[in-house]
């Protein structure tokens, strides 16, 4: 299987993953990382449950994985997650070691891989990642627009029924 084929694999898997955000109520981001051509963690966000800043997707992936490999160095492996990683989610890329990310739906606001900054491929820090954006970049936007449409939807029925 090519390169581009295995991402769009992966990729996937990391939109179910923020399927299964989404279904709690939480902001639909899913995050996978593959280790040798095998998924050795998935995850989703769970900020709103857990009301905890740090349970982004990529962060829990990189704790589960870091479990499966018995190291903080992730060497050989590959983060997919479904939107671009945030400042601090970029920084545990580096710290650990990720050697290639892949990301689907920018984030204008908040994106510190390309959007932002571009921290990933700093050369001022002592590692940097291969970046590969825009894998099913539709399907991943298409997840968090309609998130975030149903929300205003129903506040303004909220708003409609207090009046």
């Amino acid at each position: 299987m090519s390169t581009a084929e295995n991402d769009i694999k992966y990729m996937n898997l990391a939109i179910e993953e923020a399927k299964k955000a989404e279904k709690l109520g939480e902001v639909p981001i899913g995050a996978i990382i593959v280790h040798k051509d095998e998924v050795i963690a998935r995850a989703y966000n769970l900020r709103e449950s857990t009301q905890n800043a740090t349970t982004h997707a990529e962060l829990s992936a990189i704790q589960k994985a870091c479990a499966v490999l018995g190291s903080w160095r992730l060497e050989d492996t590959t983060l997919y997650v479904t939107l671009e990683p945030c400042p601090m989610c970029a920084g545990a890329i580096l710290q650990s070691r990720i050697p290639r990310v892949v990301y689907g739906a920018q984030d204008p606001k908040g994106g510190c891989v390309h959007s932002l900054y571009e921290l990933l491929n700093d050369s001022r820090f002592n590692h940097e990642a291969d970046v590969t954006e825009g894998i099913l970049r539709e399907e991943c936007g298409q997840l968090l627009t309609n998130f975030f449409r149903a929300i205003r939807e129903r506040k303004k029925a909220e708003k409609n029924r207090a009046e």
